[in-house]
């Protein structure tokens, strides 16, 4: 059932119609259930289980971004401490604590593992989808609601950047709630959905910062001029609502501003974190300069990446929208003013500003959204409508065009790789091409080689029958007019696909982990290897092995690697005195208490260059080494 409310009292005058009253239009509301229909849940939990389960288990946590902020919420955990975000022991100020604050609390509850750290962003990604059946189902009925939880649960963009602990979902997740709490609210005329955007607006700006404000605040003027309901405004409870705000808002912010002074150029956090963090951020003039800013045409089009393969429908969704837009200002309507203005608000912002390729997370659901609704008008047009029916049809061409290429290159991989014997380490395999310096997300599958691909023959095999049958099927049943059946067959198929990609990153989890590492580490301490007072250190900066202090429980010295998220909080006088030099290392190599060093594969040929051969290997892994100063079993000297 399409449940859309009716026009405002002042437009059914207008148009000759008895005003319906404000009980009407709420009952009217009230007649979609929050929760979805059986078989319905039955599909999206499924749907999320096959994805998203296995990123509970495994890989284990990976080095870089990962790992760095497990780190930080293992020291609020151990500490307790939930005001100054540490890591390896050094302030880390530039982040907003509400996710860390989460997984401290899982650690406390599952113990300091994957499953702790990645299971609020699984969960985060299932409540996303859930409230977009909820939204789709009150501005565009049941099957919109079924396919926009479909697309959120199978998306690229989705699933690939949540395969590391960053906030990027969970602030998605409370700035569209917030967004949906204020729509409600208008609509019923009900202040409690006002003071729960209020307080969904707080945890957004704990989760990310100030950004959370700019988005949402840009998005709601934007749609109140563009609707007329600025006239509304104080139905959103600016001065009570503001006070709601700050009360959850402000208290952290006071705290670490109080706590955390005495850095860098008499700086501390108020500066570090409103004016580094945020404004010089934008201006591309950040403190240290250890970030990126994508191509112009390359930021545009990886959207086309991130939202496949429903991307792929987008023509004909902007067709058949086109060709049913509506002047009546119902929920649906304002629905999509306010979804397209938030979303075009984030897309410019991002690409004026310096960005990563995850930045614009928050548009992936109201995109999806927005293109489900599309792609039921067009379903509905399909038999009579012959340009959205082509466009349609050229949107399954393409993507059994693509389906087909990659099961080739795949089938091809895998005969090549037929009779090479599995290796468990790939990272070795690699020809480590360093692709966009391996800034991009899945620049490391650039470096696959046929030995390579070996380790990579079960996911590659499933990826292969995805893409060689579904799209066919998909468009063979889009043909024959079932459209239900034709999309959700696309959902499967991009679901059978991100379980094969699960299992690759699996299969690279040598190469982007170190905890084989650091497990060797402890192995050879509890054998009494060497001795219990042995330095473990980490050549380089801390993200090239960010596992590494995280599983050891223990703060590791660093040698080289006063630099990026390292380098500001270093400047505070009560920061611990972790950093060397490579002279200190050297100089005190060989000598006192048996250092082992965790040498990166960046940094390899610069260790070489440094110790020669004074240094015995203990294990490598994926170009990765860790080394000793002595043989085991030789005392100090």
């Amino acid at each position: 059932m399409n449940m859309t409310t009716v026009a405002t009292d002042r437009e059914q005058s207008k148009a000759g119609k008895r005003p319906v009253s404000r009980t009407k239009i709420q009952s009217g509301l009230r007649e979609a259930h929050w929760w979805p229909r059986r078989s319905h849940l039955v599909w999206i939990l499924g749907l999320f289980l096959a994805v998203y389960a296995g990123s509970l288990f495994s890989p284990p946590l990976l080095d870089d971004a990962d790992a760095t902020h497990a780190n930080a919420s293992r020291h609020m955990a151990e500490t307790g401490d939930f005001v100054t975000l540490r890591v390896n022991g050094i302030r880390y100020l530039e982040k907003a604590p509400l996710p860390y604050w989460v997984v401290a609390a899982g650690f406390k509850v599952f113990g300091y593992d994957t499953f702790a750290v990645h299971l609020p962003l699984a969960l985060s990604v299932l409540a996303l989808a859930l409230l977009a059946y909820r939204w789709g189902m009150l501005a565009w009925g049941d099957r919109a609601a079924l396919y926009a939880a479909s697309a959120v649960l199978t998306s690229v963009g989705v699933f690939l950047f949540t395969r590391v602990f960053i906030p990027e979902v969970l602030l998605s997740l409370f700035m569209v709630g917030t967004l949906y709490c204020v729509l409600r609210g208008l609509e019923l005329r009900k202040k409690a959905w006002i003071y729960a955007a209020w307080t969904m607006l707080a945890f957004a700006v704990l989760t990310k910062g100030l950004v959370a404000i700019v988005f949402v605040g840009a998005a709601l003027l934007a749609y109140g001029l563009f609707t007329g309901d600025l006239r509304r405004w104080r139905e959103l409870r600016l001065l009570t609502g503001g006070l709601l705000f700050l009360a959850f808002a402000a208290p952290w912010h006071i705290l670490a501003g109080l706590r955390n002074t005495g850095g860098a150029q008499g700086h501390g956090f108020f500066w570090f974190y409103f004016v580094n963090e945020h404004w010089l951020r934008f201006l591309g003039k950040r403190m240290p300069h250890d970030y990126n800013k994508l191509p112009g045409w390359l930021y545009w089009s990886l959207h086309l990446v991130w939202l496949f393969p429903w991307s792929l429908l987008w023509p004909a969704v902007a067709i058949a929208a086109w060709r049913e837009r509506s002047t009546r200002r119902d929920f649906a309507w304002r629905t999509s003013v306010l979804l397209g203005s938030f979303t075009s608000i984030v897309l410019i912002f991002f690409a004026m500003s310096t960005n990563q390729e995850y930045y614009t997370y928050p548009v992936y659901m109201p995109l999806a959204l927005l293109t489900m609704a599309g792609v039921v008008i067009a379903e509905r047009r399909f038999a009579l409508d012959t340009k959205v029916r082509r466009w349609f049809i050229a949107g399954h061409v393409v993507l059994t065009v693509v389906g087909a290429g990659v099961a080739l290159a795949l089938a091809g991989g895998l005969w090549q790789s037929r009779k090479l014997p599995y290796v468990s380490d790939i990272g070795e395999m690699l020809a480590h091409r360093g692709v966009g310096d391996y800034t991009l997300s899945m620049s490391h599958f650039f470096d696959l080689t046929g030995p390579s691909f070996a380790a990579l023959r079960l996911p590659a095999t499933l990826a292969m029958i995805a893409f060689a049958a579904g799209p066919g099927i998909s468009w063979w049943l889009r043909k024959k007019g079932e459209h239900k059946a034709s999309t959700l067959t696309m959902a499967l198929t991009s679901a059978i696909f991100l379980i094969a990609a699960h299992i690759a990153l699996v299969r690279f989890g040598p190469m982007l982990s170190s905890q084989k590492i650091e497990a060797r580490y402890e192995e050879l301490m509890d054998s009494g290897a060497f001795a219990k007072d042995s330095e473990l250190m980490l050549y380089g900066d801390q993200s090239y092995g960010s596992s590494i202090p995280f599983y050891a429980g223990e703060t590791v010295p660093l040698v080289e690697g006063r630099s990026t998220s390292m380098w500001f909080g270093s400047t505070f006088p009560d920061a611990p005195k972790i950093f060397w030099t490579k002279q200190e290392l050297e100089d005190v190599w060989g000598i006192g208490r048996r250092k082992v060093l965790f040498v990166p594969l960046e940094k390899r040929d610069e260790v070489d260059a440094l110790l020669g051969k004074r240094q015995v290997v203990l294990m490598e892994v994926s170009g990765k080494a860790l080394v000793t100063d002595r043989p085991l079993g030789e005392p100090a000297r």
